[in-house]
């Protein structure tokens, strides 16, 4: 395939590799969030992080881009009080929270949360390992034209974000773990998927009735 059809069946998938880039982000999303509840608007908010070099990186284009992805990411929740509470909630909830904002924002991370980690917890097997992620792929190649085209290193780097936000997350213990761990929703964030009709998301964190 030509690379410009390439690029025109990549545009028109739902799925993005971006992750590859954007990674789980916990420290920018929370320190995006805790600006975004002092009452900045976005350009406010993205001209503090440039300023002050919040985020650390090396240049300033990197600083703005990755601002505006977590400012992304807390649009994609739809819900203030879940900012809020990644600003302000012990970090163990505010990251379960920054997962879920993940989920909304790119439906690979979506997909693969309640069809491979949520299908787990459903069935009782807390088994995990490289097959699962490796199947996920696979599936998701045959399913969709725009992951077909996607090379096997963009594949093995994807594999190893959703990976280390696993273990970020405490579902898994480290890269060699076989099996997921048990986790336990906040109160604060089941409420609140309740109550925007999202229940759909609730396996992925072991929430199941």
């Amino acid at each position: 395939m030509l690379e410009k059809g390439k690029n025109a069946v990549r545009r028109a998938s739902p799925y993005s590799a971006v992750i590859t880039r954007e990674q789980f982000l916990f420290y920018e999303v929370r320190t995006t969030a805790k600006l975004v509840c002092e009452g900045m608007s976005s350009n406010e908010v993205v001209d503090h992080i440039i300023k002050d070099n919040l985020f650390q990186y090396p240049t300033e284009r990197s600083v703005k881009r990755m601002a505006l992805t977590c400012l992304r990411r807390l649009e994609a929740l739809e819900d203030h009080s879940l900012v809020q509470a990644i600003a302000t909630q012990p970090s163990s909830v505010s990251k379960q929270i920054c997962l879920y904002a993940m989920m909304r924002q790119y439906r690979l991370v979506w997909d693969f949360m309640l069809t491979v980690v949520g299908a787990k917890f459903r069935s009782l097997d807390l088994s995990f390992g490289k097959v699962d992620l490796n199947d996920f792929f696979i599936r998701l190649q045959e399913q969709d034209d725009g992951v077909a085209t996607w090379s096997d290193s963009t594949i093995t780097k994807l594999k190893q974000v959703l990976q280390r936000t696993l273990i970020e997350n405490e579902y898994l213990d480290g890269i060699d773990a076989d099996h997921l761990n048990p986790v336990l929703i906040s109160p604060l964030l089941e409420h609140a998927i309740r109550a925007s009709g999202q229940e759909l998301a609730l396996p992925a964190f072991n929430c199941l009735n």
